[in-house]
């Protein structure tokens, strides 16, 4: 009996030991007739819990039945980016930083969007920065570099899907140095049937069974929809994305909608966590219009909704407030620091003044207070950081290189303006919360899934299962699939 038993173990240590590759992606049942994938583009686990704990409500992505946490390095790099988180989440392979649509190879794959196409479904693409980023651009194009735009645009033109929404073309006729245009995307895309709408009017009136590209008609910054929080009543929010998505795509043969919150990553970036929070806000918004749908079609519909990878490395908890935290105080910020930079920040320099000039604005933008008890009111400063503010305020009247060479500059303000960074960073430690980068990190993201083939995506795997995953309940061989031209791409990199 003694050697049956060892026998036994080591069996057992076997198993836990080597996952069972079928098992990752064994589902067995009918495919859903609509597949929505929503990607966070820099949303992990602090920035969910941070919105949850500034509203003190749970997000509706966290009440999905099916949790599980995906890993997200890249090919060639421990810390992943956009290009080659992206194209693991549309593809299941891994691929080389700033790669699109292809392996470190170059060589050409398929994507859950294309072969959902294939599959006689339409495809929608939606994204709150330009439609031709990294993110959206993985589902449909194929370049060595993301900053290839004019290259991806003309691919987007000559795509094939049916609907995209959100930001602009960032190089629709080839106007970038070092670019061989090829065209003028927009016409392109006219003239294989899209139709082209760039404000609120006309993308409301958009009706069901039209392709169609639109965008907002204010682009804030690089072509991107502006942040939730900057929003006017005239702008298209990612939720109205989304729910127009829906209707326009809808359909006998089903659908395919990826939806990806990019101004997340961007707030992020900037250790925005004001801005990051209303965009979370604004995104699990989104996922709200997907979740109705799916209540008017029970047993029909996949949801799945993660982050391609973690930005800024956002801490709930800060040193100088030790264990306390106060998230309403996020509640005093009334812009972006983009909008901030450009509408207050920029004109005030132009014309000129003193830090007693700025202090109102930075009240009135962001709701810290120069005079009163500090011990009383968490909004009031502290010397520490008025004298924090003073020194910032002076390097951004001299035009304080965004991106110095000196570590330490690069430190404290991160290649951003740097009384603006210096406010949110203010603002934000005073709420509780702190920040380690200007940049992604390597933290395994949260994936939430509900609706037809939800619990296989419980669990503990890369990104690149994730996808293959979504293959396998799509009723797709799970594996890398390649486009039927294995030809490299023949343009140069930026």
């Amino acid at each position: 009996m003694k050697p049956l038993r060892i026998l036994l173990a080591a069996l057992a240590v076997m198993a836990l030991a080597v996952p069972a590759t079928a098992e990752k992606y064994d589902y067995s049942g009918k495919p859903p007739k609509y597949v929505f994938l929503f990607i966070g583009d820099g949303m992990a686990s602090p920035q969910r819990m941070a919105a949850t704990a500034y509203t003190g409500e749970e997000l509706r992505m966290d009440r999905f039945p099916a949790q599980g946490m995906t890993t997200t390095q890249a090919a060639n790099r421990f810390i992943t980016g956009s290009a080659a988180s992206a194209t693991s989440l549309a593809s299941g392979i891994k691929t080389n930083i700033n790669m699109i649509g292809m392996d470190p190879s170059e060589r050409r794959v398929k994507t859950l969007a294309e072969m959902a196409k294939e599959r006689g479904m339409k495809v929608g693409i939606v994204s709150s920065v330009s439609i031709d980023h990294a993110t959206p651009a993985a589902f449909y194009a194929k370049v060595p570099h993301r900053s290839q735009y004019h290259y991806v645009d003309m691919q987007l033109a000559g795509s094939g899907f049916d609907y995209f929404g959100g930001g602009g073309l960032k190089d629709p006729t080839g106007k970038r140095k070092g670019v061989e245009p090829k065209g003028d995307a927009l016409a392109l895309a006219r003239k294989n049937g899209f139709k082209v709408v760039d404000n609120k009017k006309d993308f409301m009136a958009l009706k069901p069974g039209q392709r169609a590209i639109a965008y907002n008609s204010w682009l804030q910054d690089s072509g991107a929809l502006p942040y939730a929080m900057d929003m006017r009543p005239e702008d298209i929010t990612l939720p109205e994305f989304t729910k127009k998505g829906i209707e326009l795509l809808d359909n006998d043969k089903g659908f395919f909608m990826m939806v990806e919150g990019g101004k997340i990553d961007w707030a992020c970036h900037a250790n925005d966590a004001g801005a990051a929070v209303s965009n979370t806000i604004a995104f699990d918004d989104a996922v709200g219009e997907a979740m109705a749908f799916a209540e008017k079609h029970p047993g029909e519909t996949l949801i799945v909704v993660t982050g391609d990878h973690e930005c800024g490395g956002l801490t709930l908890g800060f040193a100088g407030t030790k264990y306390e935290t106060d998230f309403k105080v996020l509640g005093g910020q009334k812009v972006s620091f983009t909008k901030f930079d450009q509408e207050v920040l920029g004109p005030f320099k132009k014309e000129g003044g003193g830090f007693e000039d700025i202090k109102p604005l930075i009240t009135e933008n962001f709701g810290l207070k120069f005079q009163g008890d500090s011990k009383a009111d968490v909004m009031v400063l502290t010397d520490y950081e008025r004298a924090q503010l003073i020194e910032s305020f002076h390097r951004s009247m001299r035009g304080q290189e965004e991106h110095s060479a000196d570590p330490s500059t690069y430190l404290l303000y991160g290649g951003y303006e740097p009384l603006t960074v210096t406010v949110t960073h203010i603002l934000n430690n005073k709420a509780g919360l702190g920040w380690t980068s200007y940049k992604h990190t390597g933290v395994p993201v949260p994936i939430s899934a509900m609706g037809v083939g939800a619990d296989i995506f419980n669990g503990y795997y890369d990104n690149t299962d994730a996808a293959k995953k979504l293959m396998a309940v799509m009723g797709i061989e799970p594996k890398a699939h390649y486009a039927e031209s294995s030809a490299k791409t023949k343009v140069a990199a930026k």
